[in-house]
């Protein structure tokens, strides 16, 4: 009968300065810390002899097993001394021999920190290849488009009826639902100040005005850009990760008439009905408000929003949601089409688009007021 107790025994040979280290019984779940403890003291004790290490008793084994070797390789190499581990089993020594293949402290490469001018130049550098590159997605887009009204677009209805549907019908809930609450503050702030003066009556007014001007437009805009400006990104950035636009250029089929130009389309189609339903969901916020907390006469309350409307006012609303529905789609389709190939890329495309499309809006909005301010509009 075996016994299958694990046990190290040391045999040292004097003469020859050799240490015997033989294995025998059942190294399985091996955690016996004094042998373990004698096994390293015997290493460092002995740095001049030579280490020999056999397992002819040797039963079983396992990973606990090579956790034991391992560190007695590693303590050895620090003593610089010799150790023959040629005895072990073929697959006990491949596993030791694997686990120092690998470096597990690679070294840090090291960081060159560039002067400042070196910097600003990589900066300017970086921002004309930025701009350059969207200015000629954009002529792309254009000419996409133009081809479109010469009937030669390489494109498939199916694609635009699908981003019809996304961008239209199913983002009707949520902005009429936002743009209401919009209106209902607008009429809480207004009302603070206009009950000072008993004039409460024109918040139907203030709501109306400020809805159809371009409150309207920009809620409608900033929640488009959140939910259909980034899963424009979100889906083509996937395309790009999964080489599928790798694809559609190797048959020759440009990406901005097959991908970008019916979610284009269909956004600046969009984009005007749904500042529409905005600004008439802004004002139903409004009348609320008056009516059921201002004591406002609903024949009052409506009387003053009819005579607060104005054409004008409400077409600028209308030209806004135009131009926000073409920046926000031209910021989703680029950032999708220039991600990367890696799935946190698509992430950072969806952000990005985003971020970029709140912005522009915000800067056309400031240029396009400036601009009719001197009109006369």
């Amino acid at each position: 009968m075996h016994n299958n107790t694990p046990h190290i025994t040391c045999t040292r040979d004097a003469a020859h300065k050799k240490i015997l280290v033989t294995l025998s019984g059942c190294f399985c779940r091996f955690d016996d810390q004094n042998q373990k403890q004698a096994l390293h003291q015997m290493v460092t004790d002995n740095p001049h002899n030579t280490i020999i290490v056999h397992s002819d008793h040797l039963e079983s084994w396992d990973s606990s097993l090579v956790i034991v070797l391992t560190s007695l390789i590693q303590t050895a190499q620090q003593q610089k001394v010799k150790l023959d581990l040629s005895r072990l089993p073929k697959d006990l020594n491949a596993l030791l021999t694997l686990v120092f293949a690998v470096n597990r402290h690679p070294p840090t490469a090291k960081i060159i920190q560039s002067d400042f001018l070196t910097r600003l130049g990589k900066a300017g550098i970086n921002c004309y290849q930025s701009t350059r590159q969207g200015l000629n997605f954009i002529t792309d887009t254009l000419v996409s488009f133009g081809r479109m009204m010469t009937g030669r677009v390489v494109s498939r209805p199916i694609d635009f009826w699908f981003a019809l549907e996304d961008s239209g019908p199913k983002a009707v809930g949520i902005v009429a639902l936002i743009s209401f609450m919009v209106g209902l503050i607008l009429a809480f702030v207004g009302a603070i100040q206009l009950q000072t003066f008993g004039a409460q009556i024109y918040v139907a007014s203030l709501v109306t005005i400020a809805m159809t001007r371009i409150m309207g437009a920009i809620m409608c805009g900033v929640i488009m850009a959140g939910r259909t400006g980034a899963s424009y990104a979100a889906a083509i950035g996937t395309m790009q990760v999964n080489e599928e636009l790798d694809a559609l250029k190797t048959m020759g089929i440009p990406i901005t008439d097959f991908l970008v130009l019916p979610r284009f389309v269909a956004l600046i189609v969009t984009m005007p009905l749904l500042t529409l339903l905005a600004d008439f969901a802004g004002m139903l916020g409004g009348a609320f408000v008056g009516i059921s907390m201002l004591d406002i006469a609903p024949q009052e309350y409506l009387k003053y929003s009819v005579n607060a409307f104005n054409i004008t006012n409400f077409l600028v609303g209308i030209f806004h949601g135009f131009v926000f529905g073409i920046v926000i789609a031209l910021c989703g389709c680029y950032y999708g089409a220039t991600a990367g190939r890696t799935a946190d890329s698509v992430g950072v495309a969806a952000t990005k688009a985003v971020v970029s499309a709140i912005v522009w809006m915000i800067v056309l909005t400031g240029i396009i007021t400036v601009i009719f301010k001197v009109i006369g509009i």
